[in-house]
């Protein structure tokens, strides 16, 4: 007979938690324990129930330590993986009673399964970590550091490290002495110093004074046993070590010495243990990841030692647990980032078939980061423009992302918007299927979102769009975008979007003359948008793709040239003033903006359009023959070039 016909009915066995017997109160709790353990639905039905508050009631007031046993182990059972349960034991006030049996309790049974249930709740996003930190409970959670019970001391650094969420809360911890506790604990058991990883690699992450005050503490010492860590017999050991050093190395580079020696070390041992069960294997590739970081030649050692193939063998099985998904994903988009031969490995053999169809499947997983990394890694993929092509087909592509557009998670829309970008940068096949199921239209409607982010990576997109294009894409797009909106994306309160505005038209007006002549429609308003942008902008990348905009304007025929000399070369009723293009010119913070200058000054200066001998004169007159004589020494080797080549333009028209 199945054990389940032995359960009395859910409405029966929660009036039985507050029973008086206790022998019925035991039994209803080891009922429903056993009843929620991995269902989430029996989960739900007993919080509707209000069981929730009746367990803790039990854990709160009973004193028989069977009672208080089970009742720790069903809070623990409602919290697991589940956000409705964690909010449930939350709500009914268990975080008290955990903690006072965690101090005071002086049965092992009780404390450990106490210890279990509080780490369960601090698994969770909604674990009140601010509140952890402050007063009694820090001290309390610093105290239990020191426990002889070593499933209490780690549980302590468990919620430690959960609480380390910002620089505030790492250095609350730091202030109250808790760095110096867990490094107390790294020469002590197995278990007590894997928990000091644990929270030493939290406290340190992304925090460059935390990371630099670690590795200096004790001579080095401390930095020394993690490092000896990284060559440890135990997986866990093995893995931790190289996430605390991952964490201090990205915080802050060359902070211990042989630094190259040790994260290469560490590489082989990470891309070893991707492939060990359980959760050591389930989290080493986001350890990879953040090993790899920006940092091409550490790419390219992990791809010596196979990364990529493991990585993709991993991604092709069956129910990867969410984490590991997310870091697969996020590993292989750090190391195909930089490298074409690691972008070659995972997509051009016959393995990597699958892999991209487990890429591109992620896009529509429930987990919002997933689908994050999942964007990541194709924006990293696609900046090999050979290799999309020939493997993978537009529709198999665009339309999961366009579907991400529309994602209720502006961090998904950005993610999405960042690769869409790359998608559309010159791979025409994919423009045309983009056209076709609505992302102009999606790209314009987030160009206009409120949330600056979306904005500029909505503009972004629609630039590169842009990029080559041919003149029906041009037309298309800007009567969707209209002039309107686009003068006010020029005049956009953020800098970045001013500056991705400007290069969307940079982008409109480049190659031919009707290219040019769709910045005059509606009087010019497109035009007079980038000057007046070019007087008051004061951020050299807005700047120079101002600039570059009036070179490619300049490149047209001679209306287009002379709209640009009235703004080059302004007259006044006192005569010349001096060109605003000098200030660029002059700029020597920044080689781009002076290399956009000489280059507009380059295309007025043509020697085979009709109007060249008289637009040299007033360019001379307003100064800036005499400011190119005085760069023809200029420290950046192309702006010397294009110095000398518009000198020779002047010269050669003053001889006609």
């Amino acid at each position: 007979m199945p054990a389940s016909t032995g359960w009395g009915r859910p409405e029966d066995l929660v009036e039985n938690l507050s029973s008086m017997d206790t022998t019925a109160r035991l039994k209803a709790l080891r009922d429903v324990k056993n009843q929620i353990i991995g269902n989430k639905t029996k989960k739900l039905s007993y919080i509707k129930l209000g069981a929730v508050p009746r367990v803790v009631e039990i854990l709160a007031s009973d004193a028989e330590i069977p009672l208080l046993v089970q009742s720790a182990a069903a809070v623990g059972s409602f919290a697991c993986g589940n956000e409705a349960g964690v909010k449930a034991v939350l709500d009914s006030g268990v975080l008290p009673h955990l903690l006072k049996m965690l101090s005071f309790g002086d049965n092992k049974q009780v404390v450990e399964a106490c210890a279990r249930t509080l780490k369960m709740i601090f698994q969770s996003s909604l674990a009140p970590r601010s509140e952890m930190l402050v007063g009694q409970r820090m001290e309390l959670l610093l105290n239990l550091l020191n426990s002889s019970n070593e499933n209490v001391a780690e549980v302590a650094a468990h919620v430690l490290a959960r609480c380390c969420e910002s620089v505030e809360h790492q250095q609350a911890i730091v202030d109250a002495g808790g760095m110096q506790r867990l490094v107390t604990l790294l020469s002590g058991t197995i278990r007590r110093r894997e928990a000091a990883l644990d929270g030493l690699a939290a406290l340190v992450k992304n925090n460059p004074q935390l990371s630099l005050q670690l590795a200096a503490m004790e001579q080095g010492r401390p930095l020394a046993l993690i490092i000896k860590f990284v060559k440890d017999k135990i997986p866990r050991t093995r893995f931790l070590a190289c996430m605390c050093l991952a964490n201090i190395s990205r915080s802050c580079p060359f902070c211990y010495p042989q630094e190259w020696d040790i994260r290469t070390s560490m590489l082989a041992v990470i891309v070893k243990l991707l492939e060990e069960p359980g959760q050591v294997g389930e989290e080493s590739p986001i350890v990879l990841a953040d090993i790899v970081a920006n940092n091409e030649e550490l790419q390219r050692a992990a791809y010596k030692f196979d990364a990529i193939v493991k990585l993709s063998a991993l991604l092709q099985r069956e129910s990867l647990p969410t984490k590991q998904l997310e870091g697969i994903l996020m590993a292989l988009a750090e190391l195909c980032s930089r490298l074409e031969e690691s972008r070659r490995q995972l997509l051009d053999q016959d393995p990597g078939k699958n892999a991209q169809a487990a890429i591109i499947s992620a896009l529509s997983h429930p987990s919002e980061s997933v689908r994050v990394a999942s964007c990541t890694c194709i924006k990293s993929l696609s900046r090999s423009v050979k290799n999309l092509r020939t493997t993978l087909s537009d529709e198999r592509l665009v339309f999961p992302l366009f579907k991400l557009l529309d994602d209720p998670s502006p961090v998904v829309q950005v993610a999405a918007l960042s690769a869409v970008s790359n998608v559309v940068l010159d791979f025409t096949p994919h423009k045309s299927v983009f056209f076709q199921c609505g992302g102009v239209s999606q790209l314009i409607q987030l160009s206009r979102s409120m949330d600056p982010m979306l904005r500029l990576n909505a503009v972004w997109a629609l630039r590169n769009l842009l990029y080559l294009a041919d003149m029906a894409v041009k037309e298309k797009v800007i009567s969707e975008l209209t002039v309107s909106t686009l003068t006010s994306l020029i005049h956009d309160p953020e800098e970045m979007v001013q500056e991705q505005a400007l290069a969307f038209v940079r982008n409109l007006v480049y190659g031919s003359v009707d290219s040019v002549q769709q910045v005059f429609a509606e009087e010019s308003a497109i035009l007079i948008a980038v000057e007046r942008q070019l007087c008051i902008a004061c951020r050299p990348e807005v700047c120079t793709q101002g600039v570059y905009v009036l070179s490619n304007i300049a490149a047209g025929n001679e209306l287009h040239k002379e709209a640009v000399m009235s703004f080059v070369a302004p007259v006044s009723q006192e005569g010349r003033n001096p060109s605003p293009i000098l200030r660029f010119l002059q700029d020597m913070s920044n080689p781009q903006l002076r290399v956009a200058a000489v280059w507009c000054v380059m295309n007025l200066s043509y020697p085979d359009s009709p109007g060249a001998v008289t637009r040299v004169a007033r360019l001379r007159e307003s100064g800036i023959e005499q400011q190119l004589q005085k760069m023809v020494d200029d420290p950046c080797l192309d702006v010397k070039d294009r110095v000398k080549t518009a000198l020779e333009q002047f010269t050669g028209l003053a001889n006609v």
